[in-house]
């Protein structure tokens, strides 16, 4: 079977699934411990369905993940599992319009140069020490989830790795065991530190969405923070002695890096206005959302 007649194989399957679930006879009820029935709705079936749906498309990709979202929210009127009105008013939802503010910081910091600026300058402090790399490499990734989604820092910090790697050499059949520490653990660092501020990821605000929907407590920035932080710092360090313990790398120092990095730093040549304002609008939105803690007339 080709490619494209698996993507429609998998399209159709989750098509299929939503109309199993939609056309499906009443099931029976569901009863708690505590003896209370709970009838499934036609909606509910029909929810059931959708959510299978979205889950086959995620998973194998078959279309956009985008598209699979916007179809989420066409499909549930469509099928009268909620009225368009409710099914809509989600995509203005404040949590989904942070993780949308989120993924555009990181695309803001990527186009205008501030991540490869960084991440050069990183190299160029901590020399050309394997084991410093590494750390440097972690500690940078998980500095940058605090203020720009983790997907994009892992994006932003691959080809910068790539470099790395290249300089480092070994046997191209065979891969090191400095690339797989390289790598892994950057993607490890990635998550994480993603869970030590609500820009980390997604989950973050959503997690925090779910807790003020159930309890009706509300969490601060800085409440958020304060607690997962450490824990999140904690394990970046737990995932360098990891890495240096299982892929111990094949060489001590590569070769070449500072002088490299600091040769792609010059390139960048003086900070620009595009990267200033980038920067300031940044801080600007970060102050707001540490002082709302301090300051109630900037929680709106």
């Amino acid at each position: 079977m080709s490619k494209e007649m698996k993507r429609y194989f998998f399209i159709a399957l989750g098509f299929g699934m939503l109309l199993l679930f939609y056309y499906m006879p009443p099931l029976a009820p569901a009863i708690d411990p505590m003896g209370k029935s709970f009838e499934l709705t036609q909606a509910g079936k029909a929810g059931l369905g959708l959510f299978l749906l979205a889950g086959i498309w995620w998973v194998f990709e078959v279309i956009p993940i985008g598209v699979t979202s916007i179809a989420i929210g066409v499909l549930q009127p469509v099928f009268g599992i909620r009225p368009a009105k409710e099914a809509f008013r989600d995509f203005m939802d404040p949590t989904v319009m942070f993780i949308l503010g989120s993924l555009l910081v990181g695309l803001a910091f990527t186009q205008c140069g501030i991540t490869k600026r960084v991440a050069y300058k990183m190299l160029v402090v901590v020399g050309e020490d394997t084991r410093k790399i590494l750390l440097g490499v972690f500690v940078l990734t998980a500095l940058l989830t605090h203020v720009m989604a983790h997907t994009a820092v892992a994006g932003a910090m691959f080809p910068i790795m790539m470099s790395i790697l290249a300089l480092y050499g070994g046997d191209p059949e065979r891969p090191s065991k400095f690339g797989k520490a390289l790598f892994m653990g950057m993607a490890f660092a990635a998550g994480a530190g993603s869970i030590c501020t609500l820009m980390g990821g997604a989950r973050n605000p959503a997690a925090v969405g779910f807790f003020k929907e159930f309890t009706g407590q509300d969490v601060s920035f800085l409440q958020f923070s304060a607690a997962l932080a450490p824990f999140g710092w904690l394990a970046v360090f737990m995932v360098f002695i990891l890495m240096i313990t299982v892929f111990k790398p094949e060489k001590l120092v590569v070769p070449g890096l500072r002088q490299r990095a600091q040769t792609e730093l010059d390139k960048l040549g003086p900070i620009t206005k595009q990267e200033i304002f980038v920067l300031l609008v940044v801080a600007i939105a970060l102050c707001t959302l540490i002082f709302q803690k301090f300051i109630p007339a900037l929680q709106g």
